[in-house]
């Protein structure tokens, strides 16, 4: 059977699944044969029942997002490649820090770039320079790193 992650809590080792029937099974984490780290809220996952309770976990595998699909992702999963193109044209703004969900970062390159003019618009140009590579690290990565690095793991810097 096939269902959805509703909740996992890793503290102590249960979570909820709600089946493609409609109904919500328990389990615990011994049940899960695949890697923990994909284990989470929204996750896919095939699993056998019996008596309400998951057994024989496996969390599927996102579908590859392969070529240039420069859509509105209805997921939530970020795209490496718009990713990219926000850090090539928008970067120096942090616009991609944004739509990464890095507010923070997001709001230092903009803040450098806006007042990096007090300093004859050097920080300003480092700030772009450092979204231009950043573009080039983000298009350049298989999408399943990208996914690692960036949305799972959140690392928001190169």
């Amino acid at each position: 059977m096939r269902g959805t992650v509703l909740d996992y809590d890793p503290r102590n080792g249960e979570g909820l699944i709600s089946g493609d029937d409609n109904n919500r099974y328990t389990f615990k984490g011994t049940s899960v044969r695949s890697d923990f780290s994909s284990l989470k809220r929204g996750a896919k996952v095939d699993f056998d029942q019996s008596n309400g309770e998951a057994l024989s976990i496996f969390v599927m595998p996102d579908p590859p997002m392969g070529g240039i699909n420069i859509d509105i992702n209805t997921s939530g999963e970020k795209s490496k490649v718009v990713a990219g193109l926000l850090a090539f044209f928008l970067g120096g703004f942090g616009i991609h820090k944004f739509y990464l969900g890095y507010n923070k970062a997001g709001i230092v390159m903009l803040l450098v770039t806006m007042f990096g003019f007090i300093f004859f618009g050097i920080p300003g140009a480092v700030i772009w320079l450092i979204a231009f590579i950043e573009g080039i690290i983000y298009i350049s990565k298989s999408d399943q790193d990208f996914y690692e690095t960036y949305v799972a793991h959140q690392k928001e810097w190169f």
